[in-house]
């Protein structure tokens, strides 16, 4: 069973009450079947796992609420996140860092996010990347708006223009493997 670190499922939850407020969350939480309401209305701890299925049920249902079920806009919510992080403690590794530094870099920091999700990353010549996701199952496929917001932004703040970030092979294609092709200049 893929997994995915109870940090991120926290982080999510606090961006929706101090962007939305809590009759937002509240919302949100009469709509979540009974498994996903009762973990997302508890404590959820940042450094517990849980199963990839809830967090994916929950995003959908916040999506279809707050942004009228534009999926892009989880893209944007995860630049967000990743802006946050990157002009703070870890800004100095990105700005240090070559595009592709920070490309290796973000695939490690997703490793860690994700339990039974290995991740292959695979320069190919200049500018180019692709990043091999095993794991993710067809239910999964909003993750992959969130993945390429991570990249997307890391790579911007990097100094690397014309990013260009797609699933050449889709979460959604059930294949059991997905694959993210970066190009940037």
């Amino acid at each position: 069973m893929v997994q995915i670190k109870g940090s991120a499922i926290k982080e999510t939850i606090d961006q929706i009450k101090s962007r939305a407020g809590e009759a937002a969350f509240q919302k949100i939480l009469g709509l979540l079947d009974e498994e996903t309401r009762k973990v997302c209305e508890g404590e959820v701890f940042a450094s517990t796992w849980y199963p990839l299925d809830l967090f994916t049920r929950f995003l959908e249902i916040e999506i279809r609420v707050l942004a009228d079920g534009k999926e892009e806009m989880v893209t944007r919510g995860s630049e967000a996140v990743i802006e946050r992080q990157l002009r703070g403690i870890y800004k100095a590794f990105v700005k240090l860092g070559s595009p592709e530094f920070v490309v290796k870099r973000i695939a490690a920091v997703h490793a860690t996010y994700f339990q039974g999700v290995p991740i292959d990353v695979q320069l190919q010549g200049n500018n180019r990347a692709l990043v091999k996701y095993t794991g993710f199952e067809k239910q999964h496929r909003i993750m992959g708006f969130a993945i390429v917001g991570f990249f997307k932004k890391a790579l911007e703040i990097s100094g690397a223009k014309d990013v260009v970030i797609y699933f050449s092979t889709p979460i959604e294609e059930g294949k059991g493997y997905s694959e993210l092709s970066i190009a940037w200049r």
